[in-house]
């Protein structure tokens, strides 16, 4: 008769066999082959409460194979999660279900993050990681020591995030991160060697890590590398030989069935085999009864640490870290910096703005913890005489990610995941294209991160097309809730991140300029105009006939373009458009009034055109970049590319002309 351990991971096999062939979708193999690690360490290791299974001192299970999430469905069932009943998982892949094709993070209760893009789930581990030990340097071991595991495949260390990610993680010694290892050697297109013959034992040794390789579907020898594994000084990785598709008679081990779905004869000979005798669906009390002691398992664990919170002085403290609430007075040094500019209207780079804007929210908000991909000097994101964050003291709030763009924006994500930290890092806007695979999951799960993206038009300068983006906000704009903020001075960039800060449902980019810019609003106000994503900042003098539109840097190009057809006599009015996404959220009548429709419209952006008909209409006039940029000096190539106040003009004149 099996071992206990071997029915309860053939529960996971049987339900994930079920739940595929069922929907006539979905990938049964990896499920099936890491079914006996799963069920050692979720029944052995992984602090974990079923009943609360969102706790802040809980263990975070990350499937970074997220096309295996039956393997995770199957334990939130097993275990006892309410959410995900039998008729749930019947559900698999359709309309409506919390169980989704792949792990959805705040769609079904136990998903710590949002999978299937492979690889983001173990760069993302590495910031709940490093959030688990900043956190912890802030609050101590009695409120905060979790440990992070992973499960990844091959195809989660192929792709290139996973470099960044391992090499990160290994460099700052996180020692409660550990990745379990799918070595299965499967890929889609048949086994992995025909594309990777690298050893990825050393590779992660070669990063620091402490490596183990065991069978997989040896329960002892699993669980002895577990144990193994919680006792070292740096993160782990446990390579676990396996099986995909165990147990599946003649399609075990085959590579092909990685996403196959076994048909009626194949999974009556899997269950012949695994001596599993219940109707599809069913799980015999005897092996349910295990499985929620397992669920049960962590709840003493959760109900002491719980009365350790109730007793300790940072109580209050820790909960509204946690909870992702602001402390009181957050913005009111920002708010003398605002009403100090309208006075003295200082002329800087909103990178510099950015930089000022940080000083005054920083120290205000303690769960701010910065960082920049190698861009310090640059992005301007670093306040004076903060301590890095590094081992063996991880209480710093100032990352080094190195050259990691993609591992930075990714490890953002599971720094707000993970709570008690509001994270934001720099680098250049063009290279968003390294972090874009991250924004937009973050924009998908709804983070609250901040990316500050500096260098944000052909003003970059001598650097040349490759460093000056063109395409990047319109793509950047087309994710969906990400708010992408481009400020044209100080009000504009102290307004921005105040939004950031306090939009808990969904990131942020702030993208600043490299060049100087001068005031553009002069003018007092008790709204944050930028929360209407687009406002008037300039009236006609008289009716208007014109109406110019732009964003950032190109506001004090469309205000000189004013001077010009206001002196004359061409009335013209200038909005400025900070963020898209929340002028799409105002009411139809404000937006209306924006627009201004009747007027001669002309937007005005160091970009391209893609987007701006949203402002201007189909008919509407357009100044800014047809193609890439070129190396020379700012000043030069504003007047080359024609994005000049006397050129907006001539096109607003010409238009009226017609």
């Amino acid at each position: 008769m099996p071992a206990p351990q071997q029915i309860m991971a053939d529960a996971i096999r049987v339900l994930s066999m079920d739940a595929v062939h069922h929907a006539r979708s979905g990938h049964q193999g990896m499920p099936m082959g890491m079914a006996d690690v799963a069920t050692v360490l979720w029944t052995k290791f992984l602090k974990y409460d079923a009943a609360r299974p969102d706790w802040a001192d809980r263990d975070r299970f990350v499937l970074s194979a997220g096309h295996g999430s039956m393997l995770l469905y199957s334990l939130l069932h097993l275990t006892g999660v309410k959410a995900v009943t039998m008729e749930q998982i019947k559900n698999f892949r359709q309309l409506g279900s919390n169980t989704p094709g792949h792990p959805e993070y705040g769609h079904t209760p136990g998903v710590e993050t949002t999978t299937g893009p492979l690889g983001q789930g173990l760069a993302t581990s590495v910031g709940m990681a490093m959030a688990e030990r900043h956190v912890n340097a802030r609050f101590g071991d009695d409120l905060v020591d979790h440990r992070t595991w992973v499960v990844a495949g091959d195809g989660c260390l192929m792709e290139g995030v996973s470099h960044e990610a391992i090499s990160l993680a290994g460099r700052l010694k996180l020692a409660k991160l550990t990745v379990l290892f799918d070595d299965n050697n499967t890929t889609i297109d048949g086994e992995a060697t025909i594309a990777e013959t690298g050893d990825q034992a050393a590779r992660f040794k070669a990063a620091g890590w402490a490596v183990k390789t065991v069978d997989g579907h040896d329960a002892g020898k699993v669980a002895a590398a577990l144990r193994w594994a919680v006792r070292q000084d740096r993160p782990t990785m446990i390579a676990c030989r396996t099986k995909i598709s165990k147990g599946a008679g003649r399609k075990e081990g085959d590579p092909h069935s990685h996403g196959y779905t076994l048909f009626d004869d194949e999974i009556a000979d899997a269950r012949q085999a695994m001596g599993w005798k219940p109707a599809p669906f069913e799980v015999p009390e005897d092996i349910y009864r295990p499985w929620r002691a397992a669920g049960r398992r962590g709840a003493k664990v959760r109900k002491a640490w719980e009365a350790r919170l109730a007793g300790a002085p940072k109580a209050a403290e820790f909960r509204r870290a946690m909870a992702g609430d602001l402390p009181p007075g957050a913005f009111d040094q920002l708010d003398k910096l605002a009403a100090e500019a309208v006075t003295t209207k200082p002329g800087a780079a909103t990178r510099q703005h950015s930089g000022a804007v940080l000083e005054t929210v920083f120290p205000a908000i303690p769960e701010m913890v910065g960082g920049s991909a190698d861009l310090t000097s640059s992005n301007n994101t670093f306040v004076k005489g903060t301590p890095a964050f590094d081992a063996p003291d991880y209480a710093g709030r100032y990352v080094h990610y190195g050259v990691r763009e993609h591992g930075m924006a990714a490890a953002m994500n599971g720094m707000a995941l993970h709570g008690g930290v509001i994270p934001f890092s720099g680098t250049f806007l063009v290279f968003s294209d390294y972090s874009r695979p991250a924004i937009r999951l973050g924009a998908l799960m709804g983070t609250r991160v901040i990316h500050v993206m500096t260098h944000d038009s052909i003003g970059v300068g001598e650097d040349g097309p490759t460093h000056q983006p063109v395409e990047h906000l319109a793509s950047l704009r087309a994710i969906p809730n990400l708010l992408v903020f481009r400020p044209a001075d100080l009000i504009e960039t102290a307004e921005c991140w105040r939004l950031a800060l306090e939009a808990r449902t969904s990131p942020s980019l702030i993208a600043l300029s490299r060049q100087k810019t001068p005031a553009a609003r002069t003018t007092a106000s008790d709204e944050n105009l930028s929360a209407r994503g687009a406002y008037q900042i300039a009236a006609a003098g008289g009716p208007a006939r014109v109406s110019l539109f732009a964003s950032g840097s190109e506001v004090a190009v469309a205000l000189g373009a004013r001077e010009i057809l206001e002196a004359q006599g061409v009335w013209t009015r200038v909005v400025s458009t900070p963020c898209w996404e929340l002028f799409d959220r105002q009411p139809a009548h404000y937006q209306d009034a924006v627009l201004g429709k009747g007027t001669v419209r002309v937007a005005v952006e160091a970009a391209a055109r893609f987007g701006w008909e949203r402002f201007i209409g189909e008919d509407g006039v357009f100044v800014g970049m047809g193609g890439f940029g070129a190396s020379a000096p700012a000043e030069r190539l504003y007047e080359h590319f024609g994005i000049t106040p006397a050129a907006v003009a001539a096109a607003a004149r010409a238009r009226l002309a017609e």
